[in-house]
């Protein structure tokens, strides 16, 4: 297993609007839980596609991990070109740390945003070209992560794909579990 796409919900799903919320740090350490025994299994690639949220939170986790693991590299494959221009300055800086970091940065359509389409495709290469999915994800409650899950499940009618899911309850538990340490 040597690609792990790690995707799950926005920023605004969860009712957090900062990255210095008390909630990013649960999120981070339920993903850094899951990616983990995928890294010590041999993983090298974590992938994502420049999400505000989970996706970028993630960044974050594997970059961390980058320096325990030398291994570990980090490939942004956006789904169009400049995904990030209607984003809030703060955001845009935040999402051009992340890129400078990475070690692959691309995008899967060469245009700029044209259609649900592109998301499509997106969903798709991502889950294909990857060897397995961290999703933070909860069908009890829709987002649009629900896309990319959908993608996972009909993949996995077709050859193994491993998708680790990490639930709202998972991520409650990592709050308690945090709050119990400390």
């Amino acid at each position: 297993m040597n690609v792990i796409y790690i995707t799950g919900y926005k920023p605004f799903e969860f009712g957090i609007y900062k990255n210095d919320h008390e909630g990013v740090k649960y999120i981070k350490r339920a993903i850094k839980l899951r990616l983990l025994p995928f890294i010590e299994e041999g993983a090298e690639w974590v992938i994502i596609s420049g999400q505000l949220g989970v996706e970028l939170w993630a960044a974050e986790v594997a970059i961390e991990l980058k320096n325990e693991h030398e291994q570990v590299k980090l490939g942004v494959l956006t789904p169009f070109l400049n995904q990030e221009e209607s984003w809030n300055e703060g955001n845009q800086e935040y999402y051009q740390r992340i890129l400078s970091q990475a070690d692959f940065v691309d995008s899967i359509s060469k245009k700029p945003y044209e259609g649900p389409q592109q998301l499509r495709t997106k969903n798709f290469f991502m889950v294909h070209k990857s060897d397995g999915m961290i999703i933070v994800y909860d069908q009890e409650r829709e987002g649009t992560p629900k896309y990319a899950f959908s993608e996972a499940k009909k993949y996995q009618d077709e050859s193994p794909y491993p998708m680790i899911q990490i639930s709202l309850e998972d991520l409650q538990q990592a709050a308690e579990e945090e709050t119990w340490n400390d």
